[in-house]
């Protein structure tokens, strides 16, 4: 079939021309609808992937202050959810072209699970196994267009524990051991700031401890540096003591969240330190040496062979002004005998008062005693905490 086609050229406004007939063969022509022919379609964004967590996901050891990155393929749409963190601390997060960073206000406290959730919207089910673009582990497909968290993937990790280094240092700043300690020279921190604090706490700054002078060569072989010993677990029963806190001679969480307060605030231990060595030799004597200096010397009694003082070095744990001590003597006959100033550092063993006819000896069950008035001098300069060293 042939198609004609008539085009009707107007000259000046009016009808009148030329007619111009067109014969054509084939299928007529489309018929137009007084639009331009559509462009062809933008190609859609390649799919966002999620191509790391930092920390990685099972770390353990982390410094809690340190920042979490998220880093995906391209740069996160504004309309996209950010990720999230628990246990939720103050914090913000900052976009910096394909990461997203979240920086904590102060930072999490020692031995956390922190876990980061990073939203998708692929309508899939949720997963924690999520492969990357190279068959690798920590990467996840995000459709652009829809911000709605229906999945997502999980990375957690563990944040460390205090340095021992950094308590021993504010164990000495606040005066619970037998040294003080001063930062290196541009190594200050701001010690009302909680940041800077928690910081120090997983890297502690570099210093220089100096011992008081005075004390026994005893005391110095139980101390090292960075490393758990004797004058930490008294220290700590020290502060214990001083901050209303059950004794337990161990950096607990709680201990260092009042140490962090007590550092930041001033607050330094107003009892001195002590150390106390109870010599079986002959005589028998107690000593005790306080800030420094030699304090205390009086005869006094340790145990019988039968009921020997304990030997070694042991920080006292609980005091009493007055108590009936109970118990049962070697012949199995039972006692009770009210002693006074009582301090006991090991077990049943403690430094008190009880009337004898001599001092100097063994006479005890156990305990290391004393004549009233040298007890009554002993029991204010043996705090919590003291160290009581018990020679053979």
């Amino acid at each position: 079939m042939t198609w004609v086609s008539i085009a009707i050229i107007a000259i000046g406004g009016g009808l009148t021309g030329s007619v111009i007939v067109l014969a054509t063969s084939g299928s007529p022509p489309l018929p137009s609808s007084g639009h331009l022919a559509a462009r062809p379609s933008e190609p859609r964004p390649a799919p966002l992937r999620l191509l790391s967590v930092s920390p990685a996901d099972g770390a353990r050891d982390v410094d809690g202050t340190g920042v979490i990155t998220v880093t995906f393929s391209r740069p996160l749409p504004a309309s996209a959810p950010l990720p999230a963190v628990s246990p939720a601390i103050a914090g913000g997060w900052r976009l910096a072209g394909d990461t997203a960073v979240f920086t904590p206000e102060t930072g999490f406290t020692a031995g956390t699970h922190v876990t980061i959730s990073v939203p998708t919207a692929d309508g899939g089910p949720g997963s924690k196994s999520v492969p990357t673009a190279d068959g690798g582990p920590g990467s996840k497909s995000v459709p652009s267009g829809d911000s709605t968290p229906r999945s997502g993937y999980e990375s957690s990790f563990t944040t460390a524990a205090y340095s021992t280094l950094r308590l021993q240092e504010l164990l000495a700043r606040l005066g619970y051991l037998p040294m003080s300690w001063h930062p290196a020279l541009g190594a200050t921190i701001a010690e009302d700031s909680p940041a800077a604090q928690l910081a120090a706490a997983y890297t502690a700054p570099p210093g220089t401890f100096s011992w008081q002078r005075g004390y026994p060569r005893a005391l110095y072989e139980f101390w090292k540096a960075g490393a758990d010993n004797l004058l930490d677990r008294g220290a700590i029963m020290g502060f214990e003591a001083d901050h209303g806190m059950t004794l337990s001679g161990t950096a607990n969480p709680r201990v260092w969240a009042a140490l962090l307060r007590a550092a930041a605030a001033g607050k330094v231990n107003g009892h001195g330190y002590s150390y106390a060595i109870a010599s079986q030799g002959s005589p028998e004597r107690l000593t005790i040496w306080h800030n420094g200096r030699l304090e205390f010397s009086s005869l006094a009694n340790t145990g019988i062979s039968s009921a020997p003082t304990p030997v070694g070095t042991f920080p006292v744990y609980l005091k009493m002004p007055f108590q009936v001590m109970q118990g049962t003597n070697p012949d199995g006959s039972h006692y009770a005998d009210p002693v006074q100033w009582v301090s006991y550092f090991t077990g049943g063993s403690a430094v008190h008062y009880i009337p004898r006819g001599s001092y100097g000896s063994p006479q005890s069950l156990g305990c290391v005693e004393l004549p009233y008035s040298a007890a009554e001098h002993a029991y204010p300069i043996m705090p919590y905490g003291t160290l009581v060293t018990v020679t053979p």
